[in-house]
């Protein structure tokens, strides 16, 4: 997946000329910089994701079309397990985190729809994980949901008021993962 863009890729992905590009960029409606030491334009992905939005042009031509989840758990067989029974659905495209701080740096690059999120993580735990998104305004689109087998109903309740959406008990059916995931995305 491209992560910067020419000012004719920007154009073609958004069916207009090369030249709108360029004014809305010149004019700071666009996001992006100049390539050092010469007059070319670079856009980065979430330049132009913006752009697309605040324009009311379709994504479809720079989205895959598949959701993006961040499973982020310390244990590998879950990981491998949740990232198994999603992709072999077909409609997400995943990304994995073993560690608080790692989800932060993987929220940052791969841009969630949704972040399958474990409560006890080696450094940190799911209210702060979630509390820390909710901060940032860049991520207010980011759905929340907590996978855990240790949480009691007061700390469910806390990780809902920290900006979880959903939660699911392990050992979880994967039927119930992908049924909740798709809800949370609101996708069939």
């Amino acid at each position: 997946m491209k992560d910067l863009f020419t000012t004719g890729e920007a154009a073609e992905i958004c069916k207009v000329s090369q030249q709108t590009i360029i004014r809305c960029f010149d004019s700071g409606r666009l996001e992006g910089f100049r390539v050092p030491g010469s007059r070319f334009r670079r856009i980065p992905r979430q330049s132009l994701i913006k752009f697309m939005q605040e324009n009311g042009i379709p994504l479809d031509a720079i989205e895959s079309g598949k959701k993006k989840v961040l499973v982020v758990d310390d244990d590998v067989e879950i990981v491998e397990l949740i990232v198994d029974v999603l992709e072999k659905d077909g409609r997400f495209e995943t990304e994995t985190a073993s560690s608080g701080y790692e989800a932060g740096i993987a929220t940052q690059q791969f841009r969630p729809d949704l972040i399958l999120l474990d409560y006890m993580l080696p450094d940190v735990n799911g209210n702060v994980v979630c509390q820390t998104i909710r901060k940032n305004p860049e991520f207010e689109n980011i759905k929340i949901v907590i996978v855990s087998g240790v949480v009691k109903q007061d700390e469910i309740d806390r990780l809902f008021k920290s900006g979880a959406e959903q939660f699911i008990k392990k050992p979880f059916d994967v039927r119930e993962l992908t049924d909740k995931v798709s809800e949370v995305l609101k996708i069939k």
